[in-house]
């Protein structure tokens, strides 16, 4: 294949002297020598030449009409060439003397009497160029092009493509302007290529010539992923593959007809649809293959012809194979309703011969309905969008079709641009960008970056939006970058280029990000970060917590940072909170929508004390139990982190809070495991001194077995009408009780209510990085859905 090109003009693009100037600006900037180009008849040439057989068939006065023609290509030849022109002017005489004897023969040969319209466009433009110093030379289609006759004349490839080589290899180092829309049966007799026949013989010609690349240039910039006259913010596609090129053009699309992408099969040839008045500009590209960065694009027809039968699906099944045959792809169709779709052209072609066939196939009670139009999203990958698309449709909406490369529907026509609009927003639209900061990169943070890693891809398909991690915020240094990290290689971009901050430094580059959501992800346990949610809300950012100071701090911080979400319209979740990933919100939610009243929540809400309290049972050194612990890295640190019980007091208030009370951390009472006089001394001397917890809970424990009960250390929260128990420490429950029975190391949340006067039992890990990540995760995910749907 040579590095040529060719470059196909329009009329539109050819429609006076100015428009000729600039394509042939064009064809010396964007080509080069050797470059070939097709042209059509200039402006509506080719409608003035069929009124004039259609005036010498009824034995009407052409003469005037004729004239009228041939000064507006004389004006032409003026106006660029001046004084150089006359040998296309006197050209011109020769032809009117022609088409005159043409227009006064029986049985008007209007295939002859067309084809001047494009033979007059190649002379002039060659002629042009030829002035302007760029050898061109002008080659009727019809001294290589052999069609042969039929309802759709098909070439010769192997005759037309040795014809053309050869004319090539007469004029080396020029260009050829050749002309468009039609061939010749081999015999000289002229055979035009049909509607839309021009850009077809442009690719055709393309392919026989082996060409690198084709361009088509119009008055228009390329495809757009809506039709920018119906919505201001269609968008160009830079490309399309061949496939989702085709299937726009069988959807009835205006830029391009199927019959032109046919050549494109042939050989391995990219096309390119651009604007002649404004070359420079962006342009769509169809590709051989497709590309994962091709986006959906809309499709639509203001009206559509709906026909319908009565009979067998079998014998409609028959009818559509014969529209194959014909070469026609129905837009919809629906056996269960023996219904099909046509444009309103493919309908007037087939006229009678549709309502025959289907007669001859036993179909009955033909009918027709124009008022629908047509919706429609062509991508290359249809099946995702298919429940978007569906749930768009209104209840006069035919059902979803889907073709291999789209996805379309029957509306009535008042309901097309209505429907554009939305399917465009939901499907075609630019997919919406939501950032994410991650604060806290430590256990659970690295385990939430493997997860987001292995679900980036899935979730923006799901979602159909982009998900980017954008940032990741340390304890003392933090990186944001607008592009994205890769969760699974941040490490090296954190080391290279994060930065030391002070206070909340990142935030206001954050909120800054040219995304159209930002969310921080809280998996730290900090204070300062935790009490500056309202600050980090009013910029904009969307919150989720595995942190619990926010959710268990004074009560009018709680309050103010409710008010300023419900401000700033943003969204907070903190499942992971309290019990990881155990869906307690969730089933808190499920509860207050069912009608439900809360009136008592119990639990064990530590898997360090639920492992401890477990094993007790069995051995009677407690002290011993913690040291085991910790050696297994079950307990915080300093285990008296885990002892206190004051992480279980904070889960309790955050509970209370979400249950719609008012309490503040110091109305629950706490019952810490840590004597007093331990409670402040440095570690290494707490561990060797941890044998003195052991007195006090080998008494409680002898205390519970004396009255046949189970240790264990839990939370409760009490409401009734006059008052609110919340208490955090030692409780001595029966054998059978939900408590005694806990597995070590589970946390369990027993809920009291209207509904479950027994209670409601939620049980399961409450810790651990990948149980804690997926929390994250999951309240990311749904804070996800309600900024996109």
């Amino acid at each position: 294949m040579s590095g040529k090109q060719l470059h196909k003009f329009g009329g539109s693009s050819l429609a006076d002297a100015e428009c000729y100037r600039r394509v042939a600006h064009v064809i010396q900037t964007q080509g080069q020598c050797g470059d070939l180009v097709v042209v059509s008849a200039a402006g509506k040439t080719t409608n003035a030449l069929l009124k004039l057989v259609a005036l010498a068939s009824s034995d009407l006065a052409w003469q005037p009409e004729l004239e009228a023609v041939i000064g507006f290509q004389q004006q032409l030849v003026q106006a660029l060439l001046g004084e150089q022109g006359a040998g296309l002017a006197a050209a011109l005489d020769a032809d009117q003397r022609q088409l005159q004897q043409l227009l006064q023969s029986q049985g008007v040969d209007g295939a002859e009497v067309q084809a001047f319209g494009e033979l007059w466009s190649a002379r002039l433009l060659a002629a042009l160029l030829c002035q302007q110093g760029a050898p061109a030379t002008a080659l009727d289609a019809r001294d290589f092009l052999i069609l042969h006759a039929g309802v759709q004349p098909q070439p010769d490839w192997a005759g037309s493509a040795q014809r053309l080589h050869r004319c090539l290899a007469e004029r080396p180092n020029q260009r050829l302007v050749i002309t468009g829309y039609y061939g010749s049966d081999g015999g000289g007799r002229t055979r035009l290529l049909g509607r839309n026949g021009s850009d077809y013989s442009a690719t055709l010609i393309a392919a026989l010539a082996e060409v690198a690349e084709v361009t088509i240039w119009t008055d228009v910039a390329g495809i757009y992923n809506a039709d920018p006259n119906v919505l201001t913010d269609a968008r160009l596609q830079s490309s399309l593959s061949l496939d989702e090129a085709d299937q726009l053009a069988k959807l009835g699309s205006p830029v391009l007809h199927c019959r032109s992408l046919q050549p494109l099969r042939q050989v391995n040839l990219t096309l390119n649809v651009r604007s002649s008045f404004t070359p420079d500009a962006d342009y769509t590209r169809i590709l051989p293959s497709g590309s994962e960065q091709t986006e959906p694009v809309v499709t639509s027809l203001n009206q559509v012809a709906l026909h319908q039968w009565q009979g067998e699906a079998t014998d409609f099944g028959r009818l559509l194979g014969w529209l194959a045959q014909q070469g026609i792809t129905p837009l919809a169709s629906y056996p269960q309703s023996l219904s099909l779709a046509l444009t309103s052209e493919q309908s007037r072609s087939l006229g009678e011969a549709l309502l025959t066939q289907a007669a001859s196939l036993g179909l009955s009670q033909p009918s027709r309905d124009d008022s629908y139009g047509l919706v429609g999203v062509v991508s290359q990958h249809p099946a995702r969008l298919a429940g978007a698309f569906s749930r768009l449709l209104g209840r006069r909406a035919l059902p979803c079709f889907r073709h291999p490369q789209a996805l379309v529907s029957l509306v009535p026509q008042s309901q097309v641009n209505a429907l554009v609009a939305s399917v465009h927003r939901r499907c075609a639209g630019p997919r919406k960008r939501i950032g994410i900061v991650l604060a806290g990169k430590g256990n659970i943070g690295s385990a939430w970056l493997d997860l987001f890693a292995r679900q980036q891809l899935g979730l923006n398909d799901e979602l159909e939006a982009e998900l980017r991690l954008v940032g990741i915020v340390g304890s003392e240094h933090y990186l944001i970058d607008e592009n994205g990290l890769c969760p699974r290689q941040w490490q090296q971009a954190y080391d290279q280029h994060a930065r030391p901050f002070n206070k909340l430094e990142w935030l206001s580059q954050a909120a800054d990000l040219n995304l159209d959501e930002v969310v921080l992800l809280d998996i730290t346990a900090s204070a300062s970060l935790g009490l500056n949610y309202p600050a980090i809300v009013e910029a904009g950012l969307h919150v989720v917590s595995a942190n619990k100071q926010a959710g268990s701090g004074p009560n009018a911080f709680y309050q103010e940072l409710q008010r300023q979400l419900s401000n700033c319209h943003r969204y907070w979740r903190y499942n992971a909170s309290v019990g990881a990933g155990l869906p307690v919100f969730y089933s808190i939610d499920d509860l207050k929508r069912s009608g439900d009243a809360i009136n008592g929540v119990s639990g064990v809400f530590s898997g360090t004390l639920s492992w401890l309290f477990d094993h007790f049972d069995r051995q009677d050194s407690f002290s011993e139990l913690v040291l085991q612990a910790k050696a297994d890295g079950l307990t915080e640190p300093d285990p008296r982190d885990d002892l206190s019980g004051r992480d279980m007091q904070r889960k309790l208030l955050i509970l209370a809070r979400e249950l719609g009370l008012t309490l503040e951390l110091e109305q629950i009472e706490l019952e810490s495991l840590v004597p007093a006089n331990l409670v402040d001394v440095p570690l290494n001397e707490f561990l060797q001194r941890i044998g003195e917890l052991d007195e006090a809970m080998a008494s409680a424990a002898q205390q519970a077995r004396a009255e046949g009960k189970a240790l264990r250390y839990a939370a409760s929260l009490v409401i009734d009408a006059d008052r609110v128990q919340a208490r955090v420490g030692l409780e001595r429950v029966e054998p059978d009780h939900p408590f005694a029975t806990l597995p070590a190391g589970d946390n369990q949340f027993l809920f009291l209510s209207k509904h479950y006067p027994n209670g409601l039992v939620i049980q399961g890990p409450g810790a651990g990085r990948e149980v804690t990540a997926a929390a994250v995760q999951s309240d990311f995910v749904a804070i996800c859905r309600r900024l996109l749907h």
